[in-house]
Formats: C-alpha cells, sequence, structure tokens
C-alpha cells in the first residue's frame, strides 16, 4: 500500500497524539504523580462512603489552566462552607501550577482537568477531622478553543428527582445520584440533555452545566436562591453580558418559558457554551450564543 505524506507537520502531531492516547495517563493525588490505575482509595475514604468531598471541572488550553483565579474562588468558598481543612492552600497559583505540571507529565496541551477534594479522616458521619485529600486527573481534548455545537442539543425536562435548595445546593458536592439518575433518563430517552428543577418546581440547571434563556430580547438564568451549582462559566457569561450591554436578570424561572423563548443555551467550564436546538415541539435559534462565544474566546 502507497503512503503519500504531504503535510509532515499535521503528521507529527497525530503521531504524538497517538503515543499520548496509548500511553498511561497519569494522576496527582495528594501531591504525588502516580498512574491512573493504581489503586489509592481504601473502603474508609468518606468520598466513598458517604460523598463526603466535592469537585472542580475546569479547562486547559495551550498547556494553560483558564479561569484559575474563579477555579480557587469558588473551591475556596465551598471547602470552607463544607468545613473541610486546608482551604487557603487552594489558591490560583497552586491550581495553575499543578495542573500544568500534570498537564506536561501527560504529554496533553488541552485537556479537561478534575480535582476532587475530600475529607481525609475516619469515624461514621461524624469526622474524627477535617483534614483535607485531593486527587488532580486530565483528559485530553482536541480543541485548542472554545467551539459552538454543529448540531443543537435536543432536551427535555426531568422531574423525577427535583433538586433541593439548602446550602450545599450551589456546591459541586460528590454527592451526585440526582445527576446520575438524570443521566440515565436522558440515555433512556436518547436526548443530549436533561433540564432540572428544583424543589419548587422552577428552572435549576442542566445535566451538567447552567441554564441561560434568551426571551424578549432579554438574557435570563436561574438565580443561585435556585439551587443552581455557582458556575465559574456561568459568572463569565454574566460578565461578557454585562460588558457587551446585552440585558441580563438572575431570576426564578418557570418551565413554561421554554416553549415561549427565542433561544436557549447551556454553560460549563469544560464546553463553554452549548445551544440547544430543541425542547419538544420548539425550536430555536443560536445567533446570540455564536456572539457569546465569540467574545469567550478573546478572553
Amino acid at each position: 500500500m502507497d503512503l503519500t505524506i504531504t503535510d509532515n507537520t499535521g503528521l507529527k502531531s497525530q503521531i504524538s497524539y497517538l503515543k499520548s492516547e496509548m500511553a498511561s495517563l497519569y494522576i496527582n493525588f495528594n501531591g504525588e504523580v502516580v498512574e491512573a490505575q493504581s489503586k489509592l482509595l481504601t473502603v474508609a475514604n468518606r468520598a466513598f462512603k458517604y460523598g463526603d468531598g466535592l469537585f472542580e471541572s475546569m479547562r486547559l488550553m495551550k498547556g494553560q489552566l483558564k479561569f484559575a483565579d474563579l477555579h480557587a474562588d469558588r473551591l475556596q468558598r465551598s471547602m470552607k462552607a463544607l468545613k473541610i481543612d486546608g482551604y487557603s492552600q487552594m489558591d490560583n497559583w497552586f491550581l495553575k501550577e499543578k495542573a500544568e505540571q500534570l498537564a506536561a507529565r501527560n504529554g496533553i496541551k488541552h485537556g479537561r482537568l478534575r480535582l476532587t477534594v475530600y475529607r481525609d479522616a475516619e469515624g461514621l458521619y461524624a469526622p474524627t477531622q477535617n483534614k483535607m485529600g485531593y486527587c488532580l486527573e486530565i483528559q485530553h481534548m482536541d480543541e485548542p478553543r472554545y467551539f459552538l455545537n454543529d448540531k443543537g442539543l435536543i432536551m427535555d425536562i426531568f422531574t423525577e428527582i427535583p433538586k433541593p435548595v439548602n446550602l450545599l445546593s450551589n456546591i459541586k458536592t460528590c454527592n451526585s445520584l440526582p445527576f446520575v439518575m438524570a443521566g440515565l433518563f436522558k440515555s433512556q430517552n436518547r436526548l443530549d440533555d436533561v433540564f432540572i428543577v428544583n424543589q419548587h418546581g422552577n428552572l435549576c440547571e442542566a445535566g451538567s452545566s447552567n441554564i441561560f434563556v434568551w426571551y424578549k430580547n432579554n438574557l435570563y438564568t436561574p438565580a443561585l436562591s435556585e439551587g443552581c451549582v455557582e458556575g465559574v462559566m456561568r459568572q463569565v457569561v454574566i460578565k461578557l453580558a454585562q460588558e457587551n450591554g446585552i440585558p441580563f436578570t438572575e431570576a426564578q424561572i418557570n418551565p413554561d418559558i421554554l416553549y415561549e423563548a427565542d433561544e436557549v443555551f447551556l454553560t460549563n467550564a469544560s464546553r463553554g457554551i452549548q445551544w440547544v436546538m430543541g425542547f419538544g415541539v420548539k425550536r430555536y435559534f443560536n445567533q446570540l450564543s455564536k456572539g457569546l462565544i465569540g467574545e469567550l474566546n478573546k478572553l
């Protein structure tokens, strides 16, 4: 079989990518870089037993952690709320250093990171101490910037397990069973994502994202008091809307607005902005989301 090589740079890039895919990925477990397949947790781990911890999803582009200051701020406030010691250590310098070191160790320039922080202690429901433990993982991604999805998402509302509104609602805790059930509902109904409602029946968030709705020339998103996760990309998009003169409101949102809205999109730190094409028979545009993702990439 003849093989003609026309782009040596592209070939080198592909070979590098294949090598990184074949090689064992490494993780950072409490400051030690080890192979991802290493057996590290015991049955006494509190994140395993009780969901006693939280996590932070982040994005690496061109070898650099994006929005490190916002992630550090949310992480520190969340650890403080859960009374896990060591939150002052988790500043933006720490996140950038650990993320970029791990990316270099894995030969990854663009990727998705997950930092899990747990209470490293014994005990039953009441822990014996509040010491911090953590694990940082990374997955390769192809994209060097945020891209708007070509095909819009098809979604429906998941109502079986409403999200409670309380002190923990805005935190990305390790207790994620409602989102697991929502994910099963999504798969069983062949959806791209689902809208999640809170205990009052109002829109809260999506399966792994915050929600924005463009309705009558105003951009709406559920207020934090509605129980949604305080997403980093949510903060970024709110700021972009304010800087670009887009009328914006954090509100209590009845799901019926989905039948009347002109545009709906989702946001998270990993994917940026993803536009929704359909809800039932309703179809949406993506003009605003296109403009916002352009502004996002300028950052």
